[in-house]
């Protein structure tokens, strides 16, 4: 069976699917494999890399594409909506697509998938269980792109992090606070501490607490009954009431007020993310101050981030970057790589090396969107999930 990579079309991604490592790993269980030409390029993975781990080199996605039997992507393929090549309809009939889809965001293009008879897998979808850990697409770019915001957050600040005694005099540490303690505002901690900032976080979910407070921040919290049920059966934060979502405005406003930096990553899934930070709380904010909202992409947890954008308002500045994944792409790329590997490797039969899927499998009925020209995703037709 042949697999393919082709380069990511969308805006700002310079990820790819594979890495000449992972390459490697896929021909032994198995598959042939293409790459089209510069798939790797933004990544710094080179052609020759991916020819001498044993892949095929593909002059375009139309090539590409016409006979592979499994398509590996990043992001979800272009159709005749997005502009540019109908990546959908290059694939041939009967293919399995897996990449990290955005489905509960973009339900219709499940329907494209299906009438190409395209089996897709959505790998953001993937079950909270022990055993799809190594496939965990979200915690594996996730944990990255918390490092990522703190790095980015330190470029425009302009003060130091660490408590610094000099001759001259001492410079305070820098006060940052996370809003959203999941697997980037975990990584986002970590890393402030490391460059010597004092650092403080928020969470709707009690569970987070031991989490933070593990890694050295305070964890500060809305003390409610409502809490108790902050978390969903996957482990995402859940939307909260209205009575809750105004005591968590009064205390993120009375928090913000101190910090330097504020870091946003609080997402829902498959709903637009919730607005923490509002115009009134960044005017409270010391001038200099830095946001970096890691959410921009699903509304932003910050009313004044715009997306793609480093704007100032009030004298705070406002990072806005789209798709922060890519700006550390070469090693975001390996770990999706390998989640994707880890991801293939049940569905293979040791002695055939012939695609055997357990149709029953909870990983597989959790991310399965189409099949054999059918939507099939609870979650897509309605019934939950």
């Amino acid at each position: 069976m042949k697999i393919a990579i082709p380069k990511e079309q969308r805006p700002d991604e310079l990820r790819v699917a594979a890495t000449p490592e992972s390459v490697k790993k896929l021909i032994g269980l198995g598959f042939d494999v293409a790459v089209e030409r510069g798939a790797g390029a933004g990544a710094m993975f080179a052609d020759e890399a991916y020819a001498e781990a044993g892949a095929a080199l593909a002059e375009d996605a139309a090539t590409l594409l016409a006979d592979a039997d499994i398509v590996l992507k990043v992001q979800r393929p272009l159709d005749g909506a997005d502009g540019g090549a109908d990546e959908i309809a290059l694939m041939k009939e009967g293919a399995i697509l897996i990449g990290n889809l955005a489905a509960l965001s973009n339900p219709g293009q499940a329907a494209a998938y299906a009438e190409r008879k395209i089996d897709a897998f959505a790998l953001e979808l993937l079950p909270r269980i022990t055993r799809a850990q190594s496939m965990d697409v979200l915690s594996s770019q996730s944990n990255l792109v918390g490092y990522r915001a703190v790095i980015d957050a330190a470029a425009e600040f302009g003060r130091a992090f660490p408590m610094m005694m000099t001759a001259a005099g001492t410079v305070a540490p820098a006060r940052v606070l996370i809003l959203g303690a999941g697997v980037a505002g975990l990584q986002a901690i970590a890393t402030a501490k490391r460059l010597g900032a004092v650092v403080s976080a928020f969470d709707v979910r009690p569970v987070a607490k031991e989490q933070v407070e593990s890694l050295g921040a305070t964890f500060i919290e809305v003390e409610s009954e409502e809490s108790e049920s902050a978390e969903t059966t996957g482990g995402y934060a859940r939307e909260m009431g209205e009575d809750y979502k105004r005591r968590q405005t009064e205390l993120v406003h009375n928090q913000i007020k101190k910090a330097d930096i504020a870091i946003s990553t609080a997402l829902i899934p498959g709903k637009p993310a919730p607005l923490l930070i509002t115009e009134a709380m960044v005017e409270d904010m010391k001038p200099g101050s830095v946001i970096v909202d890691l959410a921009v992409e699903q509304g932003g947890n910050c009313a004044l981030s715009s997306l793609g954008e480093i704007v100032v308002a009030h004298g705070v500045t406002i990072v806005g970057h789209a798709n922060v994944g890519s700006r550390i792409a070469t090693d975001t790329s390996a770990l999706y790589a390998r989640n994707l590997v880890n991801f293939l490797t049940p569905l293979i039969d040791p002695e055939s090396k012939a695609m055997k899927i357990d149709w029953e499998d909870e990983i597989i009925q959790g991310t399965l969107l189409t099949r054999d020209g059918a939507v099939v995703h609870a979650a897509l037709k309605g019934e939950g999930g």
